[in-house]
């Protein structure tokens, strides 16, 4: 078999990449080239692959399953909004890659029957002495997991009672426990988002991960209304 020309595709631009030619292999889950120079492929020219430990990353920071509520006055500073489509393919890639292709929460693989797909989610810490947001970790999370660790989405979106059962499910906590979890990591929410954060990425600038500005704290709270509006509107 003559070797793959690998591109880095969106997950969004995955529909444009195929009408021009591109092909998948579910095997490695990758887009590839079926040939050298097809007329517009080249925009998805595969970039060096991410290490699999980024630099200064503690990938033992935030293990297991918890609700870990970012702060309102840091909504849209996350990874995926500071960085390319392509970049953040890559990110994925080694991500789901690393992990075994399973979540490192429950250890379950993707589920496309029960639309249970492995998803990039980030572990940050508070410098509340500096007012920074640092990134320590990126992990592997299944939908479900995911779900129940951004909480407050899963209560705007009607699917808290889902959430809460699985976190159960996972952590072996009790009804009580579990509630009083989620009410502390609340309580932890509201504290954070009386402050206007700084965000550090040095985990990523540090592996040759190219970023983009943030949105302002004025531009972020407008667009969190937003779409908060808009995921009440659509999950109603």
């Amino acid at each position: 078999m003559a070797e793959r020309i690998w591109l880095d595709v969106p997950y969004s631009q995955k529909d444009e990449a195929k009408a021009l030619g591109a092909r998948w292999d579910a095997q490695v889950r990758r887009w590839y080239a079926p040939r050298p120079g097809v007329v517009g492929l080249d925009r998805w020219a595969a970039s060096p692959p991410v290490p699999d430990l980024l630099p200064g990353e503690d990938r033992s920071w935030g293990t297991g399953l918890f609700v870990d509520l970012v702060p309102s006055s840091c909504w849209f500073t996350n990874v995926r909004t500071c960085v390319s489509g392509k970049d953040w393919e890559r990110l994925r890639r080694m991500i789901t890659g690393r992990a075994g292709q399973r979540c490192e929460a429950c250890g379950r693989a993707e589920d496309r029957d029960t639309r249970r797909w492995l998803e990039a989610h980030e572990r940050w810490a508070y410098d509340d002495a500096t007012m920074t947001q640092h990134l320590r970790r990126l992990i592997c999370l299944c939908t479900d997991c995911h779900t129940a660790t951004h909480f407050g989405l899963a209560t705007i979106r009607g699917k808290d009672t889902e959430a809460l059962a699985h976190l159960r499910t996972v952590t072996g906590l009790t009804p009580t426990q579990a509630q009083r979890h989620v009410d502390e990591a609340f309580q932890l929410w509201q504290h954070r988002s009386r402050f206007t954060w700084q965000l550090n990425l040095s985990i990523l600038t540090n592996a040759g991960v190219t970023l983009g500005s943030p949105p302002e704290a004025e531009a972020r709270a407008q667009t969190a209304h937003e779409n908060l509006r808009a995921a009440r509107s659509t999950d109603g």
